[in-house]
């Protein structure tokens, strides 16, 4: 009888620690968050793509595809585009004021922008627009229970902001799509972290603070979602000061 409780001890211990192994661990705050306008009508974009794939594998870093509509003329339309994230690449150039609109285009941490492909550029951007700083500096952390999300903020407001936007983003994990016509046509090309929506939940004023959505809202019809804490100006979308994803992101 000993020998049985001490294997069915021993059995015990190593599930606990094999539970241990696959938990997940908890990650530092994220040192970027990155958004890549594309589109599956531009001949340029499918390396971009793959940098965004390859970016989006990394627990440090917060990889969004946005698909844009303009290049639906060229003979094929976007699958995945809306129009309201054209106009949020329209407003990140005009808060730049360099109006500059293209795909593959790179925005950094809302402030910088890079051909999306150059993976160089990106490291560099994200060490620029970080000033220094490991990590974005306001801690965000979600919590799932009830069929709700509950969004944690935590910080200090920088001295230059009054306040934040707390944003929830429906994301689908991976869409692959054969394109049929247009500078693509024939190609197949597979999407990572592509946004469906973008929703305002609250506002942030420093300090710690918690808001709280619909976790069927902040999934909407993708594979999980993500959180970002991300100043404005009127209409202008300006510096992202704290980010988080959901499991599976």
């Amino acid at each position: 009888m000993a020998a049985i409780m001490v294997s069915r001890l021993t059995l015990s211990l190593g599930a606990l620690g094999l539970a241990a192994l696959i938990q997940p661990a908890l990650a530092d705050p994220p040192r970027a968050v990155v958004e890549l306008f594309t589109s599956q009508g531009c001949s340029s974009c499918p390396p971009a793509d793959a940098v965004l794939t390859e970016l989006a594998g990394q627990p440090d870093i917060v990889a969004l595809s946005f698909p844009v509509n303009y290049w639906d003329y060229l003979g094929w339309k976007d699958t995945l585009a809306h129009a309201a994230f054209t106009e949020r690449q329209k407003a990140y150039a005009q808060a730049r004021s360099d109006r500059q609109v293209y795909t593959p285009q790179m925005i950094v941490n809302g402030t910088k922008g890079c051909i999306g492909s150059d993976r160089a550029r990106i490291e560099k951007s994200i060490e620029e627009s970080n000033a220094g700083r490991a990590h974005l500096p306001v801690d965000v952390e979600l919590k799932e229970q009830n069929g709700l999300v509950t969004i944690a903020v935590d910080g200090a407001v920088p001295a230059d902001v009054h306040h934040a936007q707390v944003l929830v983003l429906p994301v689908m994990h991976s869409k692959t799509v054969r394109i049929g016509k247009g500078e693509n046509s024939g190609r197949t090309v597979t999407y990572a972290n592509v946004v469906r929506g973008v929703t305002r939940v609250g506002e942030w004023r420093g300090g710690a603070a918690h808001f709280e959505v619909p976790l069927a809202t902040a999934r909407g019809d993708g594979d999980g979602y993500v959180v970002l804490l991300q100043t404005s100006t009127d209409v202008h979308p300006g510096p992202i000061l704290g980010a988080a994803k959901s499991h599976g992101l």
